[in-house]
Parts: structure tokens; sequence; C-alpha cells
């Protein structure tokens, strides 16, 4: 996804990486339309945020009502190797890991609780790997619990 690149020449700066880690760092952004379009067709969808600059932290606010937010749990999906790479040899916090990158999670998307399950399968069958990140709960302040 077209984020964090400031970072990343950051953590370029300091190593060399392999060339297979250039080419997946200069991946084009996936684009989500077509699945996303027969999501909305067929599921009540209330929310939609493309993870890109601003990462996990920034985004799903920007979709959000203030009073509610999203509690994500980080154990659902594993962090991607590259990401993992630009941790360790950048030294990096995984706060700020949330807040400038997507971390592997390149789109959220916010049902009914109860068409989650229908949600998944749906878009699995389009090809993408979807799986439940978390709930939505009370906002106490913060709009993203990590």
């Amino acid at each position: 996804h077209s984020n964090g690149y400031s970072l990343i020449r950051k953590v370029l700066e300091k190593t060399k990486p392999t060339s297979s880690q250039l080419k997946e760092l200069i991946e084009p952004t996936k684009i989500y339309v077509k699945s996303i379009l027969s999501l909305v067709q067929n599921l009540p969808v209330y929310a939609i945020s493309h993870i890109t600059g601003g990462g996990l932290l920034e985004n799903i606010p920007r979709v959000m009502p203030e009073h509610l937010a999203a509690k994500l749990d980080a154990n659902s999906w594993d962090l991607p190797e590259i990401f993992q790479w630009l941790q360790a040899e950048g030294n990096i916090d995984t706060s700020e890991m949330h807040r400038v990158l997507n971390c592997g999670v390149g789109m959220i998307v916010i049902v009914p609780k109860e068409s989650s399950n229908d949600a998944i399968k749906l878009l699995n069958s389009k090809g993408e790997k979807a799986w439940l990140i978390g709930e939505v709960v009370d906002s106490k302040g913060e709009q993203v619990i990590i």
C-alpha cells in the first residue's frame, strides 16, 4: 500500500534490503473495488476504510462516529515479514508501525455483527483474504484500541 515511504526511506538509509524485499516495498496499492462493490450490493455495510497514509490509527477514525471505537485484536493477523523486517531494522515502536503503516490490513469493513461471517465468506470467495479483526465498542477517548 502507498503509505509509510518516509519511514521506509529512513530504514533503507541504514540497511540493505534484498531484491525481493525491495520488490515488495514498491508493489502497487491493491484496489478492492470489485470485491467491496459485491459486498455492499449483498450485505449491510456501516463503514469502509482503505488503510493507506495514516495506518490503522488514523484511517479508521475517519469512518467512525466519535462515540464509537474500533477494538482490534492484533493477534487476529500475522504481521507480514516485510513489516517485521522494517520494524526490526528500523527499531520502530509497534504504536508507530500502527500509526504509519497498514501492518498487513489493507482495508477494514464494518458490518453488523450478525453479518460478519457472511461478509468474510463473500470477500474470501472474491479472492480477498478476509477475517474478523475486532469489534466496535463505546469510545472512552481513543477511537482505535489495539
